[in-house]
């Protein structure tokens, strides 16, 4: 089968994903043998290969955002059938043991393994993936539009829920940079009575926010109309850390949303004084996934993508990079 494969880190620039036969993976007990149709790409992926994450295993296939069709089933899985399409996220699997398991915290897990991480994932013609961790796709979307909700939707809906405004349904919510998961995570917030206030350098961006029904766009730096009551960072930069704590109400939260960010420096006691709290998302839960695509189909969320065929992954990541993709980049695979 055909897979972009890591053998090595290095600047996206140098094309590090090499474009190959591999073996077709086999299933065991209770795992799958997924078709991929298509596989979304996400930053996280950009931060593995330019080595700001440390890798567990090389060589490895990334992707965590895989859209497929079941190909074949494993001994002693009953509720999946050949056939299905499914998604799967970056948590590819936890050990429901852990203290963290046992808490419903299962991206804290002790002893998890995330999809193109620490096992192979969807930049390839097919992959396992494990019972209890994939996810009907609704069928009011397409393949293509699907791939995008089951990492940057349901990261960015779990950071939604920890600024808490979702119990309010209402207050001003800042949106920190405007790419793949800010986009779909602000039709959901608007969708449940929130204001949105969004902040990025980039002109096109700012319109495309407020064409979303954004109440304003501006710079990072820029003084926004309002105080926030809560922000989302997406940027992956520590010092739109300190501008999102500067437009902060008293006793607001500004939650980060990223897997990797740049040193928060100059932190000064002044930034969370009055009670303001900064918090950090780690993975996803399975019911975050669950959730966020329900919240999806009652907002009507609509991705917008940029499709790439799989052997121009290193293309995609790059355009992703110099922030040429607007909404969300999807490798079409089959």
């Amino acid at each position: 089968m055909k897979a972009m494969v890591l053998h090595k880190q290095a600047p996206i620039e140098s094309e590090p994903l090499v474009y190959t036969d591999v073996d077709k993976p086999e299933p065991k007990d209770g795992e799958l043998l997924l078709k991929v149709i298509c596989c979304g790409i996400c930053r996280t992926d950009l931060h593995i290969v330019e080595s700001e994450l440390p890798l567990p295993k090389l060589p490895i296939i990334l992707g965590h955002q895989v859209v497929a069709i079941v190909d074949e089933v494993g001994e002693g899985i009953n509720d999946v059938n050949k056939g299905d399409r499914v998604g799967v996220p970056w948590l590819y699997w936890s050990c429901g043991k852990c203290k963290y398991c046992g808490r419903g915290l299962e991206n804290l897990c002790d002893n998890a393994l995330f999809t193109g991480y620490s096992v192979n994932g969807g930049y390839a013609e097919y992959m396992i993936a494990k019972e209890g961790f994939i996810y009907k796709i609704p069928k009011n979307y397409d393949d293509l539009h699907a791939a995008p909700l089951l990492c940057g939707g349901a990261v960015g809906y779990r950071a939604l829920k920890l600024t808490r405004l979702l119990e309010r349904r209402e207050g001003n919510l800042g949106l920190f940079g405007f790419g793949s998961s800010a986009h779909m995570i602000a039709q959901v917030a608007l969708n449940k009575g929130l204001e949105i206030y969004v902040f990025t350098r980039d002109k096109k961006r700012q319109e495309y926010a407020l064409s979303l029904g954004a109440r304003w766009a501006g710079a990072p730096t820029d003084v926004a109309p309002v105080k926030l009551d809560a922000a989302i960072v997406f940027a992956p930069a520590g010092w739109i850390v300190i501008e999102a704590l500067k437009k902060l109400e008293k006793g607001g939260r500004v939650v980060l949303a990223d897997i990797y960010m740049t040193p928060i420096e100059q932190l000064d006691y002044g930034h969370i004084w009055l009670e303001k709290e900064i918090k950090s998302v780690a993975n996803v839960t399975p019911a975050d996934v669950k959730e966020f695509l329900n919240e999806a189909l009652k907002a009507h969320v609509k991705p917008d993508v940029t499709i790439y065929m799989l052997k121009d992954a290193n293309k995609a990541l790059n355009d992703l990079k110099q922030g040429k993709i607007t909404g969300s980049g999807v490798l079409k695979i089959a």
